[in-house]
């Protein structure tokens, strides 16, 4: 059983194929493994066990039935997925007491996609209050915490997929990122969390227009297992106009990586950015991610250029870009009957920001102040394929004391390097390149130019084979 909760996705689903494992097998593994770790780590809204295991049962008895090629790509593996994104029949209370019972008659997009795979869901995971903060706490569920060091924040607001993942409570999860929210997590807890490019996963909120910012995505614990799940939802959807067309070439190399291609990097001119302009990464930090560069070099064969790169300040354009977004929430939350005094004070002064400002303060943030970010990043992939950062300017930070407002005291450090390239609408992952002298895991961001989702991936891939930072699990 221990073997099996640490077992990539990609290799459960070859050993089902050829009847070696069982469906039962595994969902009964990562179940005990819930069982036994998240009370530590808090990572759970709602546990489907019962479901999951009658899923898995008939998952089982399909395998029997079933020639092997004809089985879904996901077929029998157990999934998570965080609480903001809708499941039917399940309920998604994105974090807020006010919607503990609110179970949505549809699924989202991208999760319909993953159940008609095959995926069995195991759980909603843990979010922030409608993933508005960087990280994982909420007055639902309580604060989530790092497998690595419990008292230490798993990040937000897709802290739950991550903290389960890095702690063994299966091999795939799902979450979403509009500033960092996939990425940072996915580096707090050691594990890969990729942000795609804007559109290349339709957007699931339905009736509502994409800004092209928030977008969902994978998380998992190997890049190929990362592969894996984008080749299943990516692609164009109806409902969004703003998803991106089908792109074979993309999906032949996805599901090649997912069957453990190796790729070379050879030839490859990779841009190497500390920070992006004052705002430079820690000293233990740093250490980790300059060994992680000297990899693309020594053992990938790439050439590696330092960059400075000098952006409009993150926190300002933050405030000024969510804040009306903010405003909207509290606002509808008002209608629902739910009091302001229940919301974090740190969302609700962005949202008075965000009323403060006008139409065209908006517009100059969403047309020029965001341009200027996009032309910044387009200098750097002039002459570069690809851009590595630090994920995060610190390793994991310490829980916020206990306070009013936790959330202004953790401050906005952590989403420092990853909210740029998401309003540039750029795909982004981040993998586990190392480990402080405190024995925290340090996330490393491969950033790829527009749509560039396989280069970015395949990067991550070769870095993997490369080292086995991957492999090194938490204890308890």
């Amino acid at each position: 059983m221990t073997e099996l909760i640490w077992t990539p996705a990609t290799e459960l689903a070859t050993l089902i194929r050829k009847r070696e494992v069982s469906p039962v097998e595994i969902v009964d593994a990562v179940l005990d493994r819930l069982e036994q770790v998240n009370p530590a780590i808090n990572a759970f809204v709602t546990v489907t066990a019962e479901q999951a295991r009658e899923q898995a049962a008939q998952a089982a008895q399909q395998v029997m039935n079933t020639p092997a090629e004809d089985l879904k790509p996901l077929h029998g593996l157990p999934i998570t997925v965080k609480d903001l994104t809708e499941t039917a029949g399940v309920r998604t209370t994105y974090g807020h007491p006010a919607m503990t019972d609110y179970i949505a008659e549809e699924d989202g997009i991208a999760w319909s996609r993953l159940k008609a795979a095959g995926a069995i869901l195991i759980g909603k995971t843990t979010t922030p209050e409608f993933g508005l903060t960087g990280i994982c706490e909420s007055k639902l569920t309580g604060i989530t915490n790092n497998p690595w060091d419990t008292g230490r924040t798993s990040g937000g607001s897709s802290g739950g997929a991550a903290a389960s993942l890095a702690a063994g409570i299966g091999p795939l999860a799902w979450g979403s990122d509009g500033g960092g929210s996939i990425r940072v997590p996915a580096a707090c807890c050691g594990v890969v969390g990729h942000k795609a490019s804007s559109g290349r996963i339709p957007f699931s909120q339905a009736g509502e227009y994409s800004l092209g910012v928030d977008v969902e995505g994978p998380l998992a614990r190997t890049v190929g297992d990362t592969a894996l799940l984008l080749s299943i939802t990516a692609g164009p959807h109806l409902a969004d106009p703003t998803s991106l067309p089908a792109d074979r070439d993309l999906i032949a190399t996805l599901q090649a990586l997912a069957a453990g291609a190796q790729v070379s990097l050879g030839g490859k001119r990779i841009a190497f950015a500390t920070g992006f302009g004052a705002r430079t990464a820690e000293d233990d930090v740093l250490s980790v991610v300059r060994a992680a560069a000297t990899v693309f070099v020594d053992g990938l064969g790439a050439a590696v250029d330092g960059v400075e790169i000098e952006l409009p300040d993150t926190e300002d354009y933050f405030a000024d870009f969510f804040g009306p977004q903010y405003a909207l929430i509290v606002d509808e939350m008002a209608e629902w009957g739910v009091e302001a005094s229940t919301l974090w004070p740190f969302v609700l002064e962005c949202a008075e920001r965000g009323r403060a400002a006008t139409a065209v303060d908006l517009t100059r943030t969403m047309t020029a102040t965001r341009g200027k970010i996009a032309a910044a990043f387009s200098a750097v992939f002039a002459d570069h394929d690809l851009l590595i950062t630090p994920t995060l300017l610190t390793p994991a930070i310490q829980h916020p004391s206990a306070s009013d407002d936790p959330i202004a005291q953790a401050g906005g450090v952590l989403h420092m390097l990853t909210e740029p390239p998401s309003h540039a609408g750029l795909p982004a992952v981040t993998v586990n390149c190392g480990f402080t002298n405190a024995g925290l895991p340090v996330g490393l961001q491969i950033i790829g130019p527009y749509h560039a989702d396989g280069a970015v991936l395949e990067a991550a891939a070769a870095f993997q084979s490369a080292t086995d930072w991957h492999t090194r699990h938490p204890t308890f």
